[in-house]
């Protein structure tokens, strides 16, 4: 029989403590200081006060509950004294039928990892979706956690630990995330396309109008069509847009979407999750036979990325009147013309100018994406509600000294191009880091020619400088750019700056930003407002309307643009919980 959180509420301590026995191995603690904060709003709400108690416990603390759990495939497993829970997930994960080789190599990655970190490895061998990793996959995340820092493993360890309790609370309450579950599929049936080159490598890479691009585009469209969409198309950029009518004509649609092309060696969610969390929820619509006091519009981008041709934001910003045509004689890198590429996928480009939407007829943008980043993972926080899309400027830039012998030209002689813009890169660090928010990077840095034995006579770099909004992005720039002058003129070198790229900021609207605030508050999470360092479909849209965004959180750190780029099915169903609660209060 399944546990109720009402049951929790109501029981005596000692007997809530044990209905919740075995969640986190060997700790009571956890319970009884997440208890104590009674009543509980839901078994969200719960997996939320005992993550917060681990976070704030102890290093000591947190390095005792680590090493309650037993090793993978190890002595306990062997001599059966695991715990009823730690059998059954071996168990599931197959590591109870080991070959002698795997259980050789799992033993030899025990000691090794034991040796470096002083605690045993801990994997939620249950996986993402729930329903148990490979034993390929468990040996392959093994090795690679084997070359992390001590200080970082042990936070990844405690990651998967609550992970493992997540899962563990599931079953105790019955609490299947089945939505979650079928967008985590969706996404899944929606990576086996891949472009020529990578798909071979079991690489996940989707550029704009290639055929792995237009086979991503027909399975959103069947999908959106089996999700009981009233309209869907693929328009003449490539996008594929489904619209669920309101419950009369006439009145206005809530317009959502993100992208479905990737970087090359991507994640399956950047973007993606943007169109599948939506559609699930107009598929619950549909189910129940329910229209709403406005239209739902879901947008699948076809273009975002700009690594098939330079040109970014294609999709988006065709729907805001921006598309710049001069774009259709790009090429790629097998000289092959955007426009041939349009014509060869079937697509109209006289089009293109009607796709324009009309802001009157829209309530407003709303994005869902992963976060792409470590916060909400660090904070043990599923969902974070952005602030703002950060506004940036970027940089093409030449320092360029005298090149000369390194063993004759003695050190106060030298115009060293590099060693100027190696200053600047740590002036840039000390810089952003006092706005809190801004960030900056020096992501290309190349000495042309360079050779082992010559000062560098010219050094060629970028800047990437962003923040959450203009003034502080523009504050920013000119400190850096004066002081890049300053040490130029202090060491005798020259400077040339080119801007290549501008982009405002792109500020939440209060009113739905407030939206999301709220189902996120409804779910019984903690609100954390973050901005957003990444650029995102969301900021075109904001050149014509009011937009707000969710952030769902990534697993491995959240890592993206990386094939590691992951998150759980159970994040996934809070990412639609708090969706259908904003379509809610709009009704």
């Amino acid at each position: 029989m399944a546990l109720t959180i009402n049951q929790i509420n109501t029981a005596s301590l000692a007997d809530a403590i044990r209905a919740l026995d075995g969640v986190y191995e060997h700790s009571p603690w956890i319970a009884q200081q997440a208890l104590a904060q009674r009543p509980l709003r839901s078994v969200t709400h719960l997996k939320q006060l005992m993550a917060d108690c681990v976070r704030h416990a102890s290093v000591d603390a947190q390095l005792k509950l680590i090493r309650a759990h037993p090793e993978l495939a190890g002595k306990a497993m062997v001599s059966n004294t695991l715990t009823a829970e730690s059998t059954s997930e071996q168990s599931k994960a197959g590591l109870t039928q080991c070959t002698p080789d795997e259980f050789e190599r799992i033993q030899k990655l025990n000691a090794d990892y034991n040796a470096r970190f002083g605690f045993p490895f801990i994997l939620a061998v249950r996986g993402p979706r729930g329903t148990g990793l490979t034993k390929q996959q468990i040996i392959d995340t093994f090795a690679r956690r084997l070359t992390h820092h001590p200080d970082y493993e042990r936070a990844e360890a405690l990651r998967n630990i609550h992970r493992i309790a997540e899962l563990r609370l599931n079953d105790k309450f019955g609490a299947e995330p089945t939505l979650g579950n079928d967008v985590w599929d969706w996404h899944e049936s929606l990576a086996q396309h891949s472009d020529p080159g990578y798909a071979e490598q079991g690489q996940l890479t989707v550029t704009y109008l290639t055929d792995a691009h237009r086979a991503c585009a027909e399975n959103i469209r069947q999908r959106m069509l089996e999700c009981g969409f009233d309209e869907v198309g693929i328009d003449a950029v490539g996008n594929v847009v489904g619209r669920y009518h309101a419950s009369a004509p006439g009145l206005r649609s809530l317009l959502t979407g993100s992208h479905y092309d990737t970087v090359r060696n991507g994640g399956k969610y950047d973007g993606r999750l943007g169109i599948f969390v939506p559609m699930a929820c107009v598929r619950e619509l549909h189910r129940s036979g329910k229209r709403l006091s406005f239209g739902i519009e879901v947008v699948a981008f076809a273009e975002e990325e700009g690594q098939r041709y330079k040109a970014t934001f294609l999709g988006s910003s065709a729907l805001t009147g921006h598309f710049d045509f001069q774009w259709l004689d790009q090429k790629d890198a097998n000289g092959i013309a955007m426009r041939a590429a349009m014509s060869h996928a079937g697509l109209k480009i006289e089009d293109i100018p009607r796709l324009k939407r009309d802001p009157a007829q829209y309530l407003g943008f709303v994005e869902v994406h992963i976060e792409q980043g470590p916060v909400l993972n660090e904070l043990d926080l599923p969902l974070g509600v952005v602030t703002s899309i950060n506004g940036s400027v970027r940089y093409l830039c030449e320092m360029t000294g005298m090149a000369s012998h390194a063993g004759t030209t003695p050190m106060d002689r030298r115009r060293d191009a590099a060693a100027g813009v190696a200053e600047l890169v740590l002036y840039l660090e000390e810089r952003a880091r006092i706005d809190g928010d801004s960030v900056g990077t020096v992501g290309m840095l190349n000495v042309p020619g360079g050779s082992i034995n010559v000062v560098p006579g010219r050094c060629l770099f970028s800047l990437d400088l962003r923040a959450p909004n203009n003034a502080q992005r523009d504050a920013l720039a000119t400190d850096v750019l004066a002081s890049l002058q300053r040490i130029a003129e202090r060491r005798g070198l020259r400077c040339t700056v080119e801007e290549s790229m501008r982009a405002s900021a792109a500020p939440s609207a209060p009113d739905w930003q407030h939206r999301w605030e709220r189902a996120v508050n409804a779910l019984g999470l903690p609100l954390h407002r973050m901005p957003s360092g990444a650029g995102h479909d969301a900021m075109k849209l904001h050149e014509i309307m009011p937009q707000a965004m969710l952030f769902v959180r990534g697993e491995n750190a959240g890592i993206s643009h990386n094939p590691l780029e992951s998150t759980t099915n159970n994040d996934i169903q809070l990412a639609v919980e708090a969706f259908s609660h904003v379509l809610r209060q709009l009704a």
